[in-house]
């Protein structure tokens, strides 16, 4: 049957029949929708950017939950399992993906929301935060809140010390062990110095070069504890090099936050108080809207 004859589906596609009809409007109607949901979907993921709250117990992790999801300073217990919720970046803080929008837009409001997920800071629960790291497919950025009052101590300073050398580890092993040339997509970490309304509080320049200092020597003693369970024998330093597994630039010398650009981490030190004389955390949710 050809197709220009009277019984042919092309003449019956263009016919005046109803059925033709209905079915060329549902299709005009549904078409667009359809693929609008499909663009829509593809270019909006549902999966929120997260945010992980780490740090030693007692340095403002949940106290800094609580203020972003209520607005309010409310009293807090320590964590035992990890807490997250939907958070929205408060009013004066513009997402750095959000610049050229509209206050208006529905992907300007998009863009402000973020999941923030507490982690439990004491040693035996940390185990809630590294496994995070190992596959941290929506991880936008790592807050690491600590005690600017602790780490003037040296109990303090080198609890925060072990830990943060663990999580800056983590996510340079993350680095060194991607399977293409590109690499992993970039995670960026704020020490949020807390407490600054107290009087013993170091300002965030004094805890960053004190928390430089104490993980150069977290370095310094875990390759000390590696020689001394006979991992490194006659003949086998370069097995020794890789059990080492040195943070930063080869483990020689002294660590800083900034070697840990070339592993496409950019590690920064803010200042900020939850709680006590006076909230103040707007460098904190500067940080987050330049990472939105």
């Amino acid at each position: 049957m050809a197709w220009h004859d009277e019984d042919s589906w092309l003449t019956a596609a263009f016919a005046p029949k109803l059925s033709t009809i209905a079915f060329t409007f549902i299709l005009a109607i549904l078409l667009p929708i359809l693929l609008h949901q499909f663009i829509y979907r593809k270019a909006n993921p549902t999966t929120l950017p997260t945010f992980l709250l780490i740090g030693p117990s007692g340095g403002g992790k949940t106290a800094l939950l609580t203020l972003t999801e209520r607005n309010t300073v409310l009293p807090t217990h320590t964590s035992t399992v990890p807490l997250a919720i939907e958070a929205l970046l408060p009013e004066g803080y513009t997402p750095n993906s959000a610049h050229y929008r509209s206050a208006g837009d529905p992907a300007y409001e998009r863009a402000r929301r973020f999941l923030l997920l507490d982690t439990p800071g004491h040693g035996k629960l940390r185990h809630f935060a590294t496994t995070q790291l190992v596959n941290p497919t929506n991880v936008r950025g790592i807050i690491f809140v600590v005690d600017a009052a602790s780490v003037a101590e040296e109990a303090g300073l080198n609890e925060a010390a072990e830990y943060l050398h663990d999580v800056l580890l983590a996510l340079q092993k993350r680095y060194t062990g991607a399977k293409t040339s590109k690499g992993p997509k970039e995670i960026q970490v704020l020490i949020a110095a807390n407490k600054m309304d107290l009087f013993t509080a170091l300002p965030p320049h004094l805890v960053k070069i004190e928390l430089e200092k104490a993980i150069s020597e977290v370095r310094k003693s875990r390759a000390k504890g590696l020689k001394d369970s006979g991992v490194a024998l006659a003949g086998e330093d370069d097995s020794l090099d890789e059990e080492r597994e040195w943070l930063g630039e080869g483990g020689e010398g002294s660590f800083e936050f900034a070697q840990m650009e070339e592993v496409g981490t950019s590690v920064t030190v803010k200042g900020g108080n939850v709680t006590g004389g006076g909230v103040d955390v707007k460098s904190w949710f500067e940080w987050i809207a330049e990472q939105l």
